[in-house]
């Protein structure tokens, strides 16, 4: 997906200094390309360092986006790509506001990132997700607690591309081996479930510009 449409990385993933971890990087790609359910690496800006097949075939039908693709940015994909909600069931309560809620904290840690601000920038010039971080997102947070911030575990609805998967839902697993952690790195496998659950949005309908109508009405 990185290439497609002639698209190319805004900039290029670092990588680290030391040849052992680029090794042990090297080696985690094998092991991830082993694993059959979406798995991704990702800095702490959501960067994404590694992806495994199965998570580019999970996002492999949505188009193209100069700065929000699923392979570059999970984060940016999850709130600005138009194509987010035909992959990530429920888009809004199950996916968005999480997302935000970890934006949140990461902000809090590292106020001063350039990458984090560049998001924060970008959140701010849309009307609607500005009032979702400012007003509905405490609102979500106080109402549902400690769970707002927690990846491990989530139980959260995807539209698989492949039919025999379909509209299923996926437990979010926290695989962070200390050597990825060290590097600032964190794993997420999106474990599906063969129970097929109603499609509550057709697969070729698109997000609308009021993306957050479920935040707003919350405020």
């Amino acid at each position: 997906m990185a290439q497609q449409a002639g698209r190319q990385r805004p900039e290029p993933r670092p990588v680290p200094d030391s040849l052992e971890a680029r090794a042990y990087l090297q080696d985690y790609t094998t092991l991830l390309d082993a694993v059959p359910f979406p798995s991704v690496v990702l800095d702490h800006r959501w960067d994404v360092v590694l992806s495994n097949t199965a998570f580019e075939t999970l996002f492999g039908e949505v188009g193209p986006h100069p700065t929000a693709m699923p392979d570059d940015n999970f984060l940016r994909f999850v709130l600005f790509h138009p194509d987010a909600g035909t992959v990530l069931g429920e888009h809004e309560s199950s996916w968005c506001l999480p997302a935000l809620a970890h934006f949140a904290a990461a902000v809090e840690r590292n106020g001063h990132d350039q990458g984090l601000q560049s998001i924060r920038r970008d959140i701010a010039q849309d009307p609607i997700m500005e009032a979702a971080y400012r007003h509905g997102l405490p609102h979500w947070i106080r109402a549902v607690g400690e769970r707002a911030f927690a990846h491990d575990g989530a139980v959260r609805p995807v539209l698989h591309p492949d039919p025999r998967w379909g509209a299923t839902d996926c437990r979010v697993v926290d695989e962070t081996p200390t050597t990825l952690q060290e590097l600032g790195y964190t794993r997420l496998t999106l474990v599906l479930r063969e129970t097929r659950r109603p499609s509550a949005r057709p697969r070729g309908a698109r997000r609308s510009a009021a993306h957050l109508r479920v935040v707003s009405a919350a405020e």
